[in-house]
């Protein structure tokens, strides 16, 4: 599957929000958190659609990370049932950690459900270490938060591959 990711904006409020609602049921924002999330001034929420189809929301992903601040918070991350174990997830975090750099955040905190193994392990993979343990996080569910944190990585250059062919010119 291929994705292109774009800034979210709250013309975007309503798929995400049914994508909001489908993933996260009675732990859900309200449509009007979202929507000044997205338009909050130290937000940075992306979206990802099949290429050609923009209004086909499959994924978002919200960053809090005031410029020039040394910490920054994943706010939320949704991929869509049909687009999991693809990938969007992780190129989703690995957009916000590029974000976060970029503001001059050192630190990427985010809270994820206790009984969600998946993020879990991908927040693992990322980097990430847990931290601590928020009791009855999430509500109304009483689910507890394991808090995590990543030391951002510096970015890095890599050279292109040689495959051993001459361009056409």
């Amino acid at each position: 599957m291929i994705w292109q990711l774009r800034r979210a904006s709250t013309s975007d409020l309503d798929a995400i929000m049914a994508l909001e609602n489908e993933t996260f049921g009675a732990d859900a924002w309200a449509s009007e958190t979202m929507r000044a999330e997205l338009k909050g001034r130290h937000g940075y929420y992306l979206v990802a659609h099949p290429v050609g189809s923009p209004g086909d929301i499959e994924g978002y992903a919200g960053l809090l990370s005031p410029r020039g601040a040394p910490e920054a918070d994943v706010q939320t991350i949704a991929v869509s049932a049909e687009a999991r174990r693809h990938g969007l997830g992780r190129t989703l975090m690995n957009s916000l950690i590029g974000e976060a750099r970029e503001r001059g955040a050192r630190e990427l905190f985010l809270e994820v459900r206790a009984d969600n193994p998946a993020a879990q392990s991908l927040y693992l993979a990322l980097g990430f270490e847990q931290l601590a343990v928020r009791p009855n996080y999430y509500q109304p569910d009483g689910v507890d938060a394991l808090v995590m944190r990543l030391t951002i990585p510096a970015a890095q250059t890599t050279l292109a591959a040689d495959t051993g062919k001459v361009p056409d010119v």
